[in-house]
């Protein structure tokens, strides 16, 4: 008997370390706020975000009668886009419901004039024109 518990005390204290550690990690479960009840979607005590109306963004390119314009964009998840020889006029309306984002248009005409606008919700957020040759714009708003 003296020769089995020389061998196998190695492992018995493992068994009782990890049933001990076991029952205390399982009394204190709710000690430290960990109680699935605040924290579960709905439940109303995590203070949840109210909903809110998207936001509709619209990118406009405008310029001379019969021109076409080489546009890059990016999109309100931040990819960019390229649009080649768009006529003009040319528009893009896109929606968002992020609590933030930025909206970025550059185009470049081959006409003597160009114009860019970006509007969020029919709100107009900035407006450049350019004249001159092979006219170049471009229109920012950091936050919607």
């Amino acid at each position: 008997m003296v020769g089995v518990l020389k061998r196998a005390w190695i492992p018995l204290v493992i068994v009782a370390v990890v049933a001990v550690g076991a029952t205390v990690v399982y009394r204190m479960h709710g000690f430290f706020g960990s109680n699935n009840e605040t924290t579960r979607p709905g439940a109303g005590l995590a203070q949840d975000a109210e909903p809110f109306n998207p936001k509709v963004v619209t990118y406009e390119i405008t310029g001379d009668s019969g021109a076409v314009a080489t546009i890059n964009y990016l999109d309100l998840d931040a990819n960019p886009h390229r649009v080649d020889d768009a006529p003009l006029p040319w528009s893009l309306t896109l929606e968002t419901t992020k609590p933030s984002a930025a909206a970025t248009i550059i185009a470049q005409g081959d006409g003597a004039s160009i114009s860019c606008t970006i509007s969020v919700d029919n709100e107009v957020r900035d407006h450049q024109t350019y004249d001159g040759v092979n006219a170049q714009t471009s229109c920012l708003v950091k936050s919607l």
